[in-house]
């Protein structure tokens, strides 16, 4: 849990992936066009990618990927990531984690 935490305040944006993950890309992408740049960890090409995913899963995330944190704050999986979005808070949260700015 503790990698985890680490990991997820390296920078603004930080998301928990894997490459075979379609719906991960997507969520990338739509970061990526809001202007923020993610750090994104790939965790089936990870070293200590099964431990970062049985935290995450302990953390409530389930599937365990995507999982983004936004200024070292859960934020959760794609259907809270496209909820923040369509609400339009998504963006508000980025400005103030300063990942992007206006």
């Amino acid at each position: 849990m503790d990698r985890l935490r680490n990991l997820a305040s390296q920078k603004a944006v930080v998301i928990f992936s894997k490459r075979s993950c379609y719906i991960c890309h997507s969520i990338q992408t739509l970061f990526y066009e809001l202007g923020a740049s993610p750090a994104v960890h790939e965790l089936d090409h990870e070293a200590n990618g099964r431990e970062v995913d049985r935290a995450l899963k302990s953390l409530g995330c389930n599937p365990s990927v995507p999982a983004v944190f936004i200024g070292g704050k859960f934020i959760g999986s794609a259907k809270d990531v496209i909820s923040l979005h369509v609400n339009g808070d998504l963006k508000q949260m980025l400005i103030d984690a300063k990942a992007i700015w206006l």
